[in-house]
């Protein structure tokens, strides 16, 4: 009940933030709301009350931020989603800012507190009481460790984990009742977008996730020290809502003017940044999928990147990997026919997709783009261009490419700012080409082989033993042969209502017949018909009929 309670009070500030905002027309679609319009229409706030300026675009990111944590997320993953919002909506959106008043330092002492189940003096030699950053979700002060270690400490916000809970409960609602609605609901699958939203935030929230996720991309790149950095772990510190990590000092790849003081080459850096983005992508199928500025930095004395904030992460199964791959190469060679039929192989459309048509559509987005000069083109959006034309073909909204094409976005991004003539396709296809051969030549196969190996040699003593048994029972006629199929016995119970309706349709025919011979040769029933009477044949071939449906009946469609 106090959850009950908790939610609609919830529920009735979401709403007067859209009121006040007007943006309250959004919920409309709902013919339950329709009265609360009126009402809501007539209420002195409605136009006593001040008028927002601004753009609807304007408005809605305004909402947003005075809605709070949840919200600012969902605006900020909503601006990577251009194939489903309007450019002039996603833009704004981008512009939503994460940057909260931090909260009190004695609570966050207190949170630490509770998570390590010790008094910070035991574990911190010393401990900054004033922010170093505050966000939505956490906010993070500098320390040093009894040993001396220099360490950042993240802190989640309190009460967090409630008001979040609350409001993805509210918009599940929402999104429950607008594709159950609107047509345009179920267009936008926004049940699907509120369920991929509540996955990455919930992930968001538990730090220990986090420093799981920087351990792990820390290891990928521990061979190459010089393209990036990622802080050390300390895990005997951290806890769900506390994460302590080794303290980076780097300058913010923002401050151009910094960087080009320490000396710093842009053309390098630009490179760098597109080789960490493709390296993440098809050596590991792993990447940092919130490579915004504000999330990096670079490291003066060598010009390595440094990365911070791992809370989002992207990984891509083989499938998409192949995809990417093949796609990708086939556009910088201009094969829209590859193209086209490597959608159908990795199975992102259906398998009846007529490959002509596709052929013609891609080629109609990519020759435009390859008229320019090829360090003009942007993969990016030569990508977000070719997921939304293949949606007229059924292809399904796939998550972890939206995240790739995001995190491709901001690379890329940060990339032609430091080099405008970078040409991406020039740094992408040697690592595109070397995966492809790794993936399929011998060194695919030998990796595989070394994968599978240990499962081999636990099947293989058993082999002779099994191999034998079925030639036993092969020779001696015991070798049994079942065949399930959920498919199969759909059509049997299909075939075998027909046959029951054709029995009946057959018989009542003859009858039908039969009488009309009856009526024809004036009820003379003693009249012959192939030396038999009439009333003989009436009963012979009803008799005959339901005989032979009985007997195809029990042969083909008996229970097993």
């Amino acid at each position: 009940m106090r959850q009950f309670f908790l939610r609609f009070v919830r529920t009735l500030h979401i709403t007067r933030v859209l009121v006040r905002y007007r943006l309250d027309d959004v919920l409309y679609f709902l013919p339950l709301l329709k009265p609360y319009q009126a009402i809501l229409r007539l209420s002195p706030m409605a136009w006593l009350g001040p008028r927002p300026q601004g753009t609807f675009a304007e408005r809605l990111r305004e909402a947003l931020e005075t809605l709070g944590p949840t919200f600012i997320k969902l605006g900020q993953m909503l601006s990577t989603r251009r194939d489903l919002l309007p450019d002039h909506i996603t833009q704004e959106l981008a512009k939503l800012q994460d940057a909260v008043p931090p909260f009190p330092s004695n609570v966050a002492r207190q949170i630490i507190e509770a998570a390590l189940g010790k008094p910070i003096e035991m574990v911190f030699s010393q401990f900054e009481d004033q922010p170093a950053a505050a966000a939505s979700i956490a906010q993070v002060h500098f320390g040093q460790l009894l040993d001396g270690r220099e360490v950042a400490i993240k802190v989640r916000r309190p009460g967090l984990q409630r008001i979040i809970d609350q409001d993805l409960a509210i918009l599940a609602l929402l999104a429950d009742l607008a594709e159950r609605y609107s047509q345009e609901g179920r267009r936008l699958r926004i049940r699907a977008v509120v369920a991929e939203y509540a996955k990455t935030i919930r992930g968001e929230l538990d730090l220990l996730r986090e420093a799981a996720n920087a351990s792990q991309l820390r290891r990928n790149f521990s061979a190459e020290p010089d393209l990036l950095y990622v802080p050390e772990i300390y895990w005997d510190y951290c806890a769900s809502p506390v994460l302590v990590m080794e303290r980076i000092y780097g300058i913010p790849i923002g401050q151009r003017d910094a960087l080009h003081d320490a000396g710093i080459d842009f053309d390098q850096l630009s490179r760098r940044a597109a080789e960490i983005f493709f390296r993440q992508v098809f050596r590991d199928a792993y990447f940092h999928a919130d490579m915004h500025p504000g999330n990096l930095f670079i490291d003066p004395k060598n010009g390595r990147f440094i990365a911070v904030d791992f809370g989002i992460m992207g990984s891509l199964d083989d499938a998409s990997q192949h995809y990417l791959a093949e796609n990708m190469i086939a556009f910088f060679r201009r094969d829209y026919r590859r193209v086209a039929e490597a959608h159908v192989e990795a199975g992102w459309v259906p398998p009846d997709t007529n490959v002509q048509d596709f052929e013609t559509a891609i080629r109609a987005i990519a020759e435009p783009v390859f008229e320019k000069p090829l360090n003009e083109i942007s993969v990016a959006s030569l990508l977000l261009r070719l997921f939304q034309t293949t949606r007229a073909f059924q292809m399904q909204t796939q998550p972890q490419l939206l995240l790739l094409q995001k995190t491709l976005v901001n690379v890329e991004g940060i990339a032609r700012d430091f080099n405008p003539a970078l040409n991406i396709w020039e740094v992408a296809t040697p690592l595109l080409t070397e995966w492809l051969s790794r993936q399929r030549g011998p060194q695919g196969w030998w990796s595989e082989i070394k994968q599978y190996f240990p499962q081999w040699g636990l099947v293989l003593p058993e082999m002779p033993v099994l191999l034998h048994n079925i030639l036993r029972q092969a020779q001696q006629g015991e070798l049994p042969l079942v065949i399930r199929n959920n498919d199969i016995e759909g059509i049997r119970q299909e075939l075998h209502h027909g046959l029951q309706k054709l029995t009946y349709g057959v018989g009542g025919t003859f009858i039908v017949v039969g009488l009309g011979i009856i009526a024809a040769l004036e009820h003379r029933l003693d009249s012959p018909i192939l030396n038999l009477p009439v009333w003989a044949w009436l009963i012979i071939l009803p008799t005959a009929l339901w005989a032979g449906a009985s007997w195809v009946r029990s042969v083909f469609f008996r229970r097993g």
